[in-house]
């Protein structure tokens, strides 16, 4: 696909649009969809189809000054723009990239540390989603050790980027991650069970089109033999559905049948309270290792 003929098939003509994810950085595979960000002035998403291709726009503002979306729009390739308002913005983004992603670091480890103890007091009161919230905290984990490597988190290509990763302190957390998710389980038939649980999961929350997107990653990553990174990939995207709803979840238990195959969520209460326990000790010694920096 002519990525700059999208914006004129999307009218999208009069804003500033650019291109990024792993089709624009060359990592991409056959199933990955074509990651647009027009500078409208507003928030979300919403995926199209052009011919053969998926394509997901981003809607975002020029004034966007949070550390995850600046993370994310970090070497995009501008198709448009006319006042060279998104090149002034790119450049600013360019010099700063460390801070940028130190910063979005700091915040998914909070995340994460806020995770892992609302695993621990969900467990104390045999709430049914401890388990998802220790999962959830574990990869917010992972996208803080991404952007500690200066790396844009892509779900489908994250556990491939991860082993050709130096084994430094940091990055050698990966492995109490990959525990945690139980990696190891993935097989085809848990797989086929799994995104059947996150389709139902996107169009419960997101009912934007992505779930096309999940089953298209989800058919080429099983058919290509790329198990475990198919199942990291589909308990990335229920974590994120999870945290759209993370205040209200409570008041969907239906939530609750889906998320336990969706996300293969742990059962035993004391499994997850030391996994949420390990998963805090990690956030805070790389958290305390950041304030120690110059």
């Amino acid at each position: 696909m002519d990525v700059k003929q999208i914006p004129a098939l999307l009218s999208l003509s009069d804003f500033p649009v650019g291109f990024g994810g792993c089709r624009n950085n060359g990592t991409h595979f056959e199933c990955c969809e074509y990651n647009i960000t027009v500078m409208d002035e507003k928030s979300g998403e919403s995926v199209h189809r052009i011919e053969n291709d998926l394509v997901k726009i981003h809607h975002c503002s020029l004034n966007d000054t949070t550390s995850s979306t600046l993370h994310q729009l970090h070497d995009m390739t501008i198709i448009s723009d006319d006042q060279w308002n998104l090149r002034m913005l790119l450049s600013k983004i360019k010099e700063k990239k460390e801070q940028i992603a130190t910063s979005h670091a700091r915040s998914c480890l909070v995340d994460a540390g806020i995770l892992a103890n609302k695993a621990r007091n969900a467990v104390k009161i045999n709430d049914p989603f401890a388990g998802a919230w220790v999962k959830c905290a574990s990869y917010s984990l992972a996208d803080a050790i991404f952007c500690l490597n200066l790396k844009r988190p892509s779900p489908t290509h994250m556990l491939e980027m991860m082993r050709s990763m130096k084994k430094d302190k940091v990055n050698q957390k990966f492995s109490i991650i990959h525990q945690i998710l139980g990696i190891e389980r993935s097989s085809t038939s848990l797989l086929s069970r799994m995104v059947k649980s996150t389709v139902g999961f996107s169009d419960m929350v997101e009912n934007d089109g992505n779930s096309e997107i999940i089953t298209k990653k989800y058919n080429y990553l099983v058919e290509n033999s790329l198990l475990s990174d198919c199942y990291f990939y589909l308990g990335y995207v229920n974590r994120n559905n999870v945290l759209k709803v993370k205040n209200k979840i409570h008041k969907n238990p239906e939530f609750i049948h889906v998320l336990k195959v969706g996300l293969d969520m742990e059962s035993d209460p004391m499994v997850i309270d030391n996994q949420a326990t390990s998963l805090l000790q990690s956030t805070n010694e790389i958290l305390g290792d950041l304030k120690n920096q110059p």
